[in-house]
C-alpha cells in the first residue's frame, strides 16, 4: 500500500499499482496546466463514502510507494482514467477492468 500526499497534511493510502497509474495521468494533466477533480470510493473497511480533491499546479502532491519496483502501466486503464479527467466529474478512479462506468466513464474502442 502506497500513500498519496496532497497539500499540507492530507494523506491517502492507495495501492502502488493505482498510484503509478494516477501519477502518469496526473503528471500529464499538470504538465498541460489542466486542473481537475480526483475522486475515489472509500472501501467499507475504511468507513465507506467517497473522497474528492481538486488537483492543480498550486497544491503540492507526492506519491510514496511501498514497493521499490514500479508496476507495469496498463495503457488502456491509464487512457480510461485520463478520459474521465476531462469530464465534469473529473478523474474518477475505476477498477482496472476496462468497462464503461455508470458515472459517464468512457469505453475504449
Amino acid at each position: 500500500m502506497g500513500t498519496l500526499f496532497y497539500g499540507g497534511d492530507a494523506r491517502f493510502e492507495l495501492s502502488d499499482r493505482l498510484l503509478a497509474h494516477l501519477q502518469a495521468v496526473i503528471g500529464m494533466k499538470l504538465r498541460r496546466n489542466e486542473s481537475f477533480f480526483l475522486s475515489w470510493v472509500i472501501p467499507p473497511e475504511e468507513g465507506n463514502g467517497r473522497n474528492a480533491i481538486w488537483v492543480d499546479n498550486g497544491v503540492p502532491i507526492r506519491f510514496r510507494y511501498e514497493g521499490s519496483r514500479p508496476p507495469r502501466i496498463n495503457r488502456e486503464w491509464a487512457e480510461t482514467l485520463a478520459l474521465s479527467a476531462n469530464t465534469n466529474f473529473g478523474l474518477v478512479v475505476t477498477d482496472e477492468t476496462i468497462e464503461a462506468d455508470a458515472h459517464g466513464g468512457h469505453e475504449l474502442q
